[in-house]
């Protein structure tokens, strides 16, 4: 009697559990056909994306969240211990880099780099490229700032491209870095648009085909995060890669073809100014090994409304932990974030060191010239001032303040130091056999103003000149961008 009591009772339990199970997977059911279709809408192309098309906003009409994270390289507000989106005038920070580049633009304008949504207008104001009659540059400097670029090479040819002034494709280059650089328009797969990397790649007998899409997701950064030249005679873009990437191999590149960018104002160096080789530091270090892309870290992947994308915010990590870093590490934000500073700060630690040591030997070896020695004497000096630079630049020119290889990076500027000194010692030795005093009196350059006065830089000609080119010479370039149908993007 008692079990024949119970039976109803168990019987509803099973109904309601029943009816909860069911309406349950039936919410789960509804949810997975509305992910589902939310994505399959997404990935449909609601407008034709031509080949060379350089507007960001129209691959955004197909690509909402992609376009509507990349908006975001716009904000300058995050700030690093040594970094993050503001404008930083590393000149004022550092004033012995005046000295460094004396005789190169570099001794008049250096800021640290915004958000790739500024890259055309940072490149525009920079007084790097000059005023209206004096701006130094060729057409390759707009090589890695535009979706244009691709474009007008298609048109007019890779090498026509490049032999040409700067000044001469401002009113042409107008899109700032973003969705053609790196993306086929008909099937958005990753694909290089920048010929110098393909053919870096094709000299080593390499084929672009055969690398994965893993290794692409780090390539497209390094059509530009690396470090290139321009050949002499048409201003050919090239990357120094035949002899490996390594700091070490690259110096015996430039020193195998006897390239200089510049003749130190105040050494006489035939120098080497290296530009960004991130992908170059970070082939040696742990990520580089673990098979970590740039863009697991630099673009970690996001989920919004059931939808998985790349988060476009092209970033600091530091800006981002646990999308950039905790999917792999667990340890806390908070640890991770200690961890990230105090290698950068060790590194940085020894860049100073570096950074004095050279100073001092640009303004020793001037003196060394002015007392009478010959270039015999000074064969010696110049050779490891230009090595003891390149190496330091190496280091100080990549993002990332070393972390992307922290021990090479600290390798590599342990024989900057290492060199810079012995140019120093010789020098020395070269003075007292003149009948000169040593050491030399080095003059106060603890300020970038004093820095700039002390080799010469006239400042407000500088700015003047630049002024002038974005009153007439950039205001022209824009309005005649306007008169081309949608060249023009409102940024």
């Amino acid at each position: 009697m008692e079990n024949q009591k119970r039976k109803p009772i168990v019987n509803w339990l099973l109904f309601i559990g029943t009816v909860i199970v069911v309406f349950a997977a039936g919410i789960f059911t509804a949810s997975i056909m509305e992910r589902r279709a939310e994505k399959a809408a997404r990935m449909q192309i609601v407008k034709e994306i031509p080949e060379w098309e350089p507007r960001n906003e129209v691959w955004g009409e197909n690509f909402p969240k992609e376009w509507e994270t990349y908006m975001k390289t716009l904000d300058t507000n995050f700030v690093s211990p040594h970094g993050g989106s503001h404008t930083i005038d590393y000149l004022a920070e550092f004033p012995e880099l005046v000295i460094l580049w004396a005789g190169y633009p570099f001794s008049i304008d250096y800021n640290q780099g915004r958000g790739h949504a500024h890259a055309v207008r940072d490149v525009r104001q920079t007084l790097r490229t000059g005023g209206v009659e004096n701006s130094p540059l060729p057409s390759t400097c707009w090589s890695c700032k535009s979706t244009d670029v691709p474009r007008v090479m298609n048109r007019d040819g890779i090498e026509q491209f490049y032999n040409r002034k700067w000044i001469e494709l401002g009113e042409e280059i107008i899109n700032p870095i973003g969705c053609q650089d790196c993306h086929d328009p008909k099937t958005m797969n990753l694909r290089i648009t920048r010929p110098a990397l393909v053919e870096a790649f094709e000299r080593q007998g390499k084929n672009m085909k055969e690398f994965s899409r893993q290794d692409m997701r780090s390539l497209v950064c390094a059509q530009c995060h690396v470090e290139y030249y321009f050949k002499k005679e048409n201003k050919y873009l090239v990357f120094p890669w035949d002899k490996g990437f390594s700091a070490d191999s690259m110096e015996a590149y430039y020193d195998n073809i006897e390239f200089y960018d510049w003749t130190h104002k105040l050494s006489r160096t035939p120098m080497l100014k290296a530009q960004h080789p991130d992908y170059e530091l970070y082939k040696t270090g742990v990520h580089s090994a673990r098979n970590v892309s740039c863009s697991d870290c630099h673009m970690p992947y996001k989920i919004e409304g059931g939808v998985k994308f790349t988060d476009h915010h092209i970033s600091s990590p530091l800006q981002n932990i646990a999308n950039a870093c905790q999917t792999c590490h667990r340890e806390s934000e908070a640890q991770l974030l200690s961890d990230v500073v105090s290698r950068q700060d060790r590194v940085l630690e020894i860049r100073r060191i570096a950074e004095k040591s050279l100073a001092a030997a640009h303004i020793e070896a001037k003196a060394a010239w002015d007392a009478g020695a010959t270039e015999e004497d000074m064969k010696p000096v110049l050779k490891l001032i230009r090595h003891a630079q390149w190496r330091w630049d190496w280091v100080a020119a990549a993002n990332g303040v070393g972390f992307h290889s922290p021990v090479e990076a600290l390798r590599v500027l342990g024989t900057s130091i290492e060199r810079a000194e012995k140019a120093r010692g010789l020098i020395n030795v070269i003075l007292t056999k003149l009948g000169k005093p040593i050491p030399v009196q080095l003059p106060d350059i603890s300020t970038k103003e004093k820095a700039q006065q002390y080799i010469g830089i006239d400042m407000a000609k500088a700015k003047s000149d630049k002024l002038k080119l974005l009153e007439t010479v950039v205001k022209s370039w824009d309005e005649k961008a306007k008169t081309r149908q949608g060249t023009l993007q409102k940024y």
